[in-house]
C-alpha cells in the first residue's frame, strides 16, 4: 500500500495541518462584499474545476505513486471538483439512516476501502509581499492524503471541516501538480453516521490564500451590550511576529462608528459603539470590520447580539425568543453534498417565504459561506459538529430491553476515552471556524451518539473557550444510568420528538434548563399533521423556546425522466445497496427539486406573524396578537381583507395604519375592519398578512399568512348545497312512474331519464345511467381503505393485520320500498374481509328521487376489536372525461382534520390531475375537508354532492390499490376513471414515522356514525 495507515489510528486524525482559525478571506485591499470575496480577492486562488480521475475499488489497488510528476494519467478519466464521485459513475450510491454501512469494529473499516485518485495542474504566481501560501481545503469525505509537485503534504479527516497545510516550501512559480487519494471510509466515518446519503470525494471548495510572512492569524470578536454602548472584546494571534493592526468599524451606513490602531497589548480588542443597532433574525444589522496589517487586509462583518438564559427562558437582546426552525442537510439531487452560494440563497429564500427563523445544521457544519449568509438575512442557527455515531446502538444484544440498550449505546464510543481526542477535534473545528458569527447562537456537539466521557470533555472545552453561546446536545439523555454524569456545560434541555404531554411535564419540574426541540413533527410524505399543535405549547410556555422541524429537504439521487418526461428519483434500496433505509431519506418540507410540499404551506401560516385572536362582528373590532420577537407590527406588516359569500368575494380592502393599533411584539392590539354581511350564506373574513417593505428575498406586499373567521348571519347555509340538497333543484322532473326489474342479484329502477342498477349482494350501485350516459365505469363500493402514509407507519400494520387494504362489503337483507316521489332500499350490510371477522355492521338507506338524486343514509357500526379505521366513505369510479372538480371546502391546498393551516375556505375551481400531491413514494394525498358541496363534471356527464354536514373527499386518476403498491411517484398507472373518494371523515396524519403517536382527537376511532350524503346526477 501506499501509504500509511492513518485512517485506522484515532490519534492520528490530522498530519501537518495548520491549527484551527475563525473563516476569512484575505486581501490586499478591502472588499466589503463578502460572499464575493472570493471573486474579489488577489490572494485567493480557487482550484476547483476539472480534474484527472482514477477510481478504485480498493486502497490495496492503488499500487503506483500516482502523485510523482512524471506519472501517466493517460489512464485517468476526469471529474468535477467540487464533486462526489458516485454521482459520476463510480462506486454506487448508498442511503443508510442509523445503521453503519460496514461493520462495527472500530477503529477498523473495511480492508478494501474504495478510494479515488485526483490530480491537477495548475499555475501559481508568487506575491512578493504574500509570499507565503496555504492549502485548504473545505470539505473531503471521508478522508485524503495530499502531495504538491510529489511530495507528501500531509493528511486529514472530519469531512466537513477546513484543513488547512503551509505549501509554502513546495510550491513553485508556473506549473503545479497537486494529488489526492481519498478514501471512501476512515475511522472517522464510525463518527460520521448520519442520516443521508453515503458520498465520497472532494465535495467542498479547494483554494490557495497567499498570506504576509507576518500579519494576523486568527482573531474572535465578542460581543456585549450595556446601557447604550455595545463592547467590542477579542483577541488576535499572529503569524510570527506581532505587528502593529488597524481596526475599523463601520455601521451599515459606510460610517466610522469605532476602532483601535497599533500594536495590540496581549493580542486583545477593546472597542466601544455608541448608540449601535443590534442583530436579531428579523432585523439582521451588520457593522463591518476592518483588520489591516502591513501587508493585508481582512474584511469581516460583526452583529451585536447577546444571547442568555434568565429563569430558564433564553432571551436576545434582553426579548425572549422562539425558534421555528427547521433541520437542514447539505443535499441536491444532482449534485449530491455539493452546494453552491445560489443554492443556498434558494433555500433560503423558501425559508424566508414561508416563515422561517432558524436552522439546525444537522449534523455537521456547513460550508463557511452558509454562516455569512444567515448573518445577513437573518437566521438565528444551531452550529453541529460533525459528530454521529448512532450505528452503536445496532451492536447485537441477546437482550435489546430499554435499560440495556441505554447502558450499551454509548460504550463503543460516546463513553469509550480513546474516541476523547476525536469527539473534541470535531468540536474545536466546528467552533473556532465559525466562532465570528453572529446568526450562530448554539453551539450543538452533534447528534445520536449517546453521552460519555467525550461529550463531557467536548462540552468543557467549549464553553471554557466560548462561553457567550449556548450549548445543546440531545444524546445526553442517553448514558449508563448507574453512572454519574457532568451535565453542566449543557445549556439547554434538547430533546427529540416529544410528544405535548411530555413538554408540559418537563415545564412543570423547573429545572432552569430551556426546552428546546432539536427535531419535531417529521415531515416525511404527507406531513407533518400536528405543527398547530406544538406552536400553541411553545406559546403556552416561556422555558420552552420552539423547536426544528425535520427537517428541510427530501433526500433522493436524480435519474432522469421516464418515458412519459416524468423526473425519476431513487432512493435507499434503489442502488442494491446493503444496509439500507428506504424512502426515510426523503422526510422534508420541500422536494428535492425544492418545490414546497403542503406540509410547508402549513408551516407558514402556522407561523404566521400575526394571529386573529377575536372579532366582534357588531362593532367590527378585532384583537390581533404580534408574534414577532422584536418588530412591531407596523414596522413589518400590513393587513388586507376580503370577504367572500359562498366562496364569492364580494368585499375587499385595506387596513390603513390608523386603523390599526401599532403592537409591540408579544403584545395585543386592536384594528377596526369595516365589513357588512350578506343575511344569506355562508360568509368568511380571510384578513391577509402583507410584508410592508421590501426584503432582500421577498417583495413589499408578499403574503406572510392570514386568518379567517366564519360570519354570523340568518341564513348561514351554501345555497349551491342547498339547492343540491333541494328536489327542486332539477333541470327536468319526470312524471313517470318508476319501473322496478329486480332478481336475485340486482335491483334496477328506472325512469324515462335515468336507469340505476343496484347490487344486492354488495349494498352499493353496479351501474347509473343518467340521460343516457354513464355515470360509473365501476361499481361503487364502501370505502375504508387509503394508501398509508409515510407517517402511517406504525398504524399500518394494525391496518395490515386488521385486512382493511382487503375490505369488501356485504349486503344480507335489501328491501324495496316505492312510493309517489322515490325509491327507498333498505340494506342490512357489513365490511369484511377474509380471514377476518365483520368489521363494520351497516344499516343502508338508499333513497332514489325522480329527478335522479340518489340519498345515502349509512349507519355504521364498528367492531371495537379493531384500530382506527383510515377513513370511511364510497368510492366512485367516473368517467375520466368528468375531470373537472368544483367545490365549497377549505383548499386550495390538502387538507386534514390536523393539516389544514395553510387552507381556507372558499369556491375552488380545479383539474382532478391538479388535486393531486406527488409524493415521491406514493401515498394517500388530495383531500379536501369541511365541504358542502362538490361537483365533477366534463362535457357531457355531471355529478354533485351535497350533504347536510360537512364532509372530505379526493378526486385523483389514482386508486389508493395503486398508490398503495407502487414504490416511485414515476411508475404509477393512471386508473383510466377519476376515481372520486367522498369521505364522512379519515384518520388524522401525525408524525409518527418518527414522531410520537397520533393523538387521539385526530384518530378515526368512532364506534358508530352515520353518513349521509346526496348525489345529484346531470347533463351537460
Amino acid at each position: 500500500m501506499i501509504v500509511p495507515k492513518h485512517y485506522e489510528n484515532l490519534h492520528l486524525l490530522h498530519e501537518n495541518t495548520m491549527p484551527n482559525r475563525a473563516y476569512y478571506i484575505p486581501a490586499s485591499k478591502a472588499s466589503f462584499d463578502l460572499t464575493e470575496q472570493r471573486t474579489n480577492s488577489d490572494r485567493f486562488q480557487l482550484l476547483n474545476g476539472t480534474w484527472k480521475f482514477k477510481y478504485f475499488d480498493s486502497i490495496y489497488d492503488v499500487k503506483e505513486d500516482f502523485f510523482l510528476e512524471d506519472y501517466n494519467t493517460e489512464s485517468f478519466g476526469e471529474i468535477p471538483v467540487p464533486g462526489c464521485f458516485q454521482n459520476y459513475g463510480y462506486d454506487k450510491q448508498q442511503y443508510t439512516n442509523t445503521r453503519y454501512p460496514f461493520p462495527m469494529d472500530p477503529p477498523f473499516v473495511p480492508a478494501e476501502n474504495p478510494c479515488g485518485a485526483y490530480v491537477h495542474h495548475f499555475m501559481y504566481e508568487r506575491d512578493e509581499n504574500a509570499p507565503k501560501a496555504f492549502l485548504n481545503f473545505e470539505g473531503v469525505d471521508s478522508c485524503f492524503y495530499v502531495w504538491l509537485n510529489g511530495s507528501y503534504v500531509g493528511y486529514s479527516q472530519v469531512s466537513h471541516g477546513t484543513s488547512e497545510f503551509d505549501v509554502t516550501g513546495l510550491i513553485r512559480d508556473g506549473d503545479n501538480t497537486i494529488s489526492v487519494l481519498v478514501l471512501k471510509w476512515c475511522d472517522g466515518s464510525y463518527l460520521e453516521d448520519q442520516d443521508k446519503f453515503r458520498m465520497t470525494g472532494i465535495f467542498r471548495d479547494v483554494y490557495l490564500l497567499k498570506r504576509p510572512e507576518e500579519g494576523i492569524f486568527d482573531y474572535f470578536l465578542k460581543t456585549t451590550y450595556k446601557k447604550g454602548k455595545a463592547f467590542v472584546h477579542g483577541e488576535v494571534t499572529f503569524t510570527g511576529n506581532e505587528v502593529p493592526v488597524k481596526i475599523t468599524v463601520l455601521d451599515g451606513s459606510g460610517n466610522v462608528t469605532s476602532g483601535m490602531e497599533g500594536y495590540l497589548p496581549g493580542g486583545k480588542i477593546d472597542m466601544t459603539i455608541e448608540n449601535p443597532t443590534l442583530w436579531n433574525a428579523e432585523t439582521p444589522y451588520l457593522y463591518t470590520v476592518i483588520l489591516e496589517t502591513q501587508n493585508e487586509v481582512i474584511v469581516d462583518r460583526l452583529g451585536i447580539r447577546e444571547i442568555s438564559i434568565q429563569n430558564g427562558v433564553i432571551y436576545l437582546n434582553g426579548q425572549k425568543i422562539k425558534f421555528h426552525g427547521v433541520n437542514r442537510h447539505d443535499s441536491d439531487p444532482e449534485t449530491g453534498f455539493v452546494i453552491s452560494i445560489s443554492q443556498m440563497k434558494k433555500d433560503m429564500k423558501l425559508m424566508k417565504e414561508h416563515n422561517v427563523n432558524a436552522i439546525r445544521t444537522s449534523h455537521y457544519p456547513n460550508a463557511p459561506q452558509f454562516y455569512q449568509l444567515c448573518d445577513e438575512y437573518g437566521f438565528y442557527v444551531i452550529d453541529e459538529a460533525d459528530n454521529e455515531s448512532h450505528g452503536t446502538a445496532y451492536v447485537y444484544m441477546k437482550n435489546r430491553a430499554t435499560e440495556v440498550w441505554r447502558d450499551r449505546w454509548n460504550r463503543a464510543i460516546a463513553d469509550n476515552p480513546e474516541f476523547t481526542e476525536a469527539t473534541v477535534d470535531r468540536a474545536k473545528l466546528l467552533v473556532e471556524r465559525d466562532k465570528n458569527r453572529a446568526s450562530v447562537v448554539i453551539w450543538s456537539m452533534g447528534n445520536e451518539c449517546a453521552y460519555g466521557c467525550t461529550f463531557e470533555a467536548a462540552l468543557k472545552w467549549t464553553k471554557e473557550f466560548d462561553p457567550t453561546r449556548l450549548t445543546q446536545y440531545e444524546g445526553a439523555r442517553y448514558r449508563v444510568l448507574s453512572k454519574e454524569y457532568d451535565f453542566s456545560n449543557l445549556d439547554l434541555y434538547s430533546r427529540m420528538y416529544p410528544s405535548l404531554e411530555e413538554i408540559h411535564e418537563y415545564t412543570e419540574r423547573n429545572t432552569g434548563k430551556p426546552f428546546i426541540l432539536c427535531e419535531y413533527s417529521h415531515a416525511m410524505g404527507n406531513g407533518p399533521g400536528d405543527l398547530e399543535d406544538y406552536f400553541k405549547v411553545f406559546q403556552q410556555h416561556d422555558e420552552v423556546c420552539g423547536g426544528f422541524v425535520w427537517e428541510w429537504c427530501d433526500h433522493a439521487i436524480y435519474q432522469g425522466k421516464n418515458t412519459d418526461g416524468k423526473p425519476m428519483y431513487l432512493y435507499g434500496g434503489d442502488h442494491g445497496e446493503y444496509p439500507h433505509d428506504g424512502n426515510f431519506c426523503m422526510d422534508g418540507l420541500v422536494y428535492p427539486d425544492r418545490r414546497p410540499h403542503t406540509g410547508l404551506k402549513e408551516f407558514k401560516n402556522v407561523y404566521r406573524p400575526l394571529r386573529l385572536v377575536s372579532f366582534d362582528q357588531k362593532t367590527k373590532e378585532m384583537i390581533l396578537h404580534n408574534y414577532m420577537d422584536f418588530l412591531t407590527s407596523e414596522d413589518y406588516v400590513c393587513l388586507s381583507y376580503e370577504v367572500t359569500c359562498d366562496g364569492v368575494i364580494i368585499d375587499t380592502g385595506v387596513l390603513l395604519e390608523g386603523a390599526v393599533e401599532n403592537i409591540l411584539p408579544h403584545e395585543e392590539g386592536k384594528a377596526v375592519i369595516p365589513v357588512s354581511v350578506p343575511e344569506t350564506g355562508v360568509c368568511y373574513l380571510k384578513l391577509n398578512y402583507l410584508l410592508k417593505n421590501k426584503s432582500p428575498f421577498l417583495e413589499a406586499g408578499s403574503v406572510l399568512g392570514f386568518d379567517e373567521i366564519l360570519l354570523e348571519n340568518k341564513d348561514g347555509r351554501n345555497q349551491t348545497a342547498a339547492g343540491i340538497l333541494s328536489n327542486q333543484m332539477t333541470e327536468k322532473v319526470s312524471t313517470e312512474v318508476f319501473e322496478i326489474h329486480e332478481d336475485d342479484r340486482y335491483l334496477t329502477v328506472r325512469t324515462a331519464d335515468f336507469s340505476y342498477t343496484y347490487n344486492k349482494f354488495t349494498g352499493c350501485f353496479k351501474h347509473m345511467f343518467f340521460e343516457n350516459g354513464s355515470l360509473l365505469d365501476h361499481p361503487m363500493e364502501i370505502n375504508i381503505w387509503r394508501a398509508p402514509t409515510d407517517n402511517d407507519s406504525d398504524i399500518k400494520k394494525a391496518w395490515l393485520e386488521a385486512h382493511y387494504h382487503k375490505a369488501i362489503s356485504r349486503a344480507y337483507e335489501t328491501m324495496v320500498e316505492v312510493n309517489e316521489d322515490r325509491v327507498e332500499i333498505k340494506t342490512v350490510m357489513s365490511v369484511t374481509a377474509a380471514p377476518v371477522q365483520r368489521m363494520l355492521n351497516i344499516n343502508a338507506l338508499w333513497t332514489i328521487w325522480q329527478n335522479g338524486a340518489v340519498d345515502a343514509k349509512l349507519e355504521v357500526k364498528k367492531d371495537g376489536e379493531f384500530p382506527e379505521l383510515p377513513r370511511f366513505g364510497l368510492r366512485l369510479f367516473l368517467p375520466n372525461e368528468m375531470d373537472q372538480v368544483t367545490y365549497f371546502g377549505m383548499g386550495p391546498f390538502e387538507n386534514y382534520s390536523d393539516k389544514k393551516r395553510a387552507s381556507y375556505h372558499g369556491l375552488f375551481q380545479v383539474h382532478v390531475k391538479e388535486m393531486h400531491e406527488d409524493y415521491l413514494r406514493p401515498q394517500e394525498n388530495g383531500s379536501r375537508g369541511d365541504c358542502d358541496f362538490v361537483t365533477v363534471e366534463g362535457s357531457r356527464n355531471r355529478l354533485s354532492v351535497a350533504s347536510q354536514k360537512s364532509f372530505s373527499f379526493n378526486a385523483s386518476i389514482y386508486t389508493q390499490e395503486e398508490l398503495t403498491q407502487k414504490a416511485h411517484n414515476f411508475e404509477l398507472v393512471p386508473a383510466g376513471s377519476t376515481v372520486l373518494c367522498l369521505d364522512y371523515r379519515q384518520n388524522g396524519i401525525g408524525s409518527e414515522s418518527c414522531g410520537p403517536d397520533l393523538r387521539k382527537e385526530y384518530m378515526f376511532e368512532e364506534e358508530e356514525f352515520t353518513f349521509e350524503v346526496r348525489l345529484l346526477p346531470g347533463r351537460n
